[in-house]
């Protein structure tokens, strides 16, 4: 039996199995939902998952006609989806506890991936969804580049936001809590100071749950479609940026991996990024 929940434990469940899809997904509606570079799901039989607590505080988006995504209405972390057309249960991988007895089997909507993550491992790629799942991609608006600004917005639109001059930096985090606020493999941050970042739109739309026992740790996410959005730290004097919802290339790339020694067993590390089994040395 494999365990999951969102990062501040509202919603949890559970699913026996078998599991014979894992699929790691590009595309950028899941990059924005998850606010990392990828999503990987795992596939269960529906008569298999039940919701252990928490069901009535999901928060349900629907992305496309044919597909709604589900949150925590409490901390934005991605959980289950539903499809009861097809008798499945859709599990974000990152959050889940136990023996999964499947590795990711190949990447999906490459077409869209970040331009600022390179796919190193060998597994099969495809532009869109595979053939056999007979389902085309969507089509999303560009946005259009302007020199020294980083823009990002969330998966329904209502929150956008900028970032002005260079990043302070980028990283990759393996962190259980990490991974259970985005439902990934691991979490892509952009560190700006605070001064250089400004909401668009939509700040009153902007949700937070902070960890109770962390000293700093606190999710932010839109309270409609319940996407990753940035965390402004002004104690600190910085903003995380999820880099997984930016709309224009930012201007670093992923320099390091950290907490590495929590990484999901599943994950294989294939770039050769530096990687520290906790946090890195002050920069």
């Amino acid at each position: 039996m494999v365990q999951g929940s969102c990062f501040c434990g509202t919603v949890r469940y559970q699913a026996s199995g078998p599991f014979d899809s894992m699929i790691s997904c590009h595309c950028s509606m899941c990059r924005k939902h998850h606010g990392a570079a990828f999503a990987t799901y795992v596939a269960t039989p529906l008569d298999g998952f039940r919701w252990v607590q928490g069901e009535d505080a999901l928060l349900r988006y629907q992305s496309s006609p044919h597909s709604a995504r589900n949150s925590c209405s409490v901390c934005g972390s991605t959980v289950p989806t539903v499809l009861e057309a097809h008798a499945l249960a859709v599990l974000p991988a990152g959050a889940l506890e136990g023996e999964l007895g499947i590795r990711p089997q190949a990447h999906i909507f490459v077409g869209s991936k970040a331009p600022w993550y390179t796919i190193t491992d060998d597994l099969p790629q495809h532009c869109e969804n595979p053939p056999e799942f007979a389902t085309p991609g969507l089509s999303r608006p560009e946005i259009k580049a302007r020199p020294g600004i980083t823009e990002g917005s969330c998966l329904c639109g209502a929150v956008a936001y900028e970032a002005a001059g260079d990043a302070l930096f980028m990283q990759n985090c393996h962190c259980l809590r990490c991974r259970r606020a985005r439902g990934a493999a691991h979490g892509t941050n952009l560190f700006y100071k605070d001064t250089q970042f400004r909401w668009l739109r939509g700040g009153e739309w902007v949700g937070e749950y902070k960890l109770p026992e962390a000293r700093f740790y606190t999710t932010a996410f839109c309270r409609q479609c319940g996407a990753a959005v940035p965390r402004v730290s002004s104690d600190r004097g910085i903003v995380v940026i999820p880099a997984g919802g930016l709309d224009t290339d930012p201007p670093l790339r992923p320099q390091r991996h950290i907490f590495t020694h929590h990484k999901a067993a599943w994950f294989e590390i294939t770039d050769p990024l530096p990687q520290f089994a906790d946090a890195p040395p002050a920069i």
